[in-house]
């Protein structure tokens, strides 16, 4: 199956997640590709919108291999055996979390502006992309929306490779995906239309969002 774009790709997408509609949900994409499919997702389901910004923290003599994640709110998640397996130093990981922290924020501050994160915590989140292959983003953002208090985490794409599903199946509560194809070489093939989305168009669908839902009541008023 090819999807016409990310947005029919989230239309569909929502029809599988219809059973999540009249609870606790909060939507977030991983940005950039995903936040298209996750708006379709939101809006089918009239729940909040957001995106979850994670930087993953890799090993410094082999950067592809993570050895933590850095999200929001100063949550790292640390994956201990790569860590020691790797032999790296609590200095070394310090500084490469540090590092990771530094464009972080800067995402968060371009994607965001000045809207509050929305609360995760005892809310089922989904988590959307437009597409997994290896699954590492997708289980860092895991890890970090559990850190940030999820109390369910349902992940979600259009397209996942079959590998990558069966491993990342124990990471979540449950794993939503149309198409689950044996032979898989990237994402893009799944897509008629797979143009890079860009920044603005990200923070135009999260403005949207933000004004088609009630706004989320401050914790810290009152």
């Amino acid at each position: 199956m090819r999807f016409r774009d990310r947005r029919e790709a989230g239309r569909l997408l929502a029809e599988r997640l219809e059973p999540l509609r009249g609870q606790d949900v909060v939507v977030l994409g991983l940005p950039r590709g995903g936040v298209p499919v996750a708006a379709e997702v939101a809006r089918a389901l009239g729940v909040p919108l957001d995106v979850i910004v994670v930087r993953k923290v890799g090993v410094p003599f082999q950067q592809e291999l993570a050895m933590a994640a850095v999200g929001e709110g100063d949550v790292v998640v640390v994956n201990d055996r790569v860590v020691g397996m790797a032999g790296v130093e609590p200095e070394e990981l310090e500084r490469a979390e540090r590092r990771e922290r530094v464009e972080l924020e800067s995402r968060v501050q371009r994607f965001r502006g000045d809207r509050r994160r929305i609360r995760l915590a005892g809310r089922t989140v989904v988590l959307v992309d437009d597409g997994i292959a290896t699954g590492s983003t997708a289980r860092a953002a895991c890890a970090i929306a559990r850190a940030l208090g999820a109390a369910r985490i349902v992940l979600a794409a259009p397209v996942c490779a079959r590998a990558a599903a069966r491993q990342l199946a124990t990471d979540v509560d449950e794993l939503v995906c149309l198409e689950t194809p044996r032979d898989f070489g990237a994402v893009g093939q799944f897509y008629v239309d797979f143009r890079a989305t860009e920044d603005g168009e990200v923070v135009d669908l999260l403005q949207q969002a933000a004004r088609a839902v009630a706004p989320e009541p401050d914790p810290q008023a009152g």
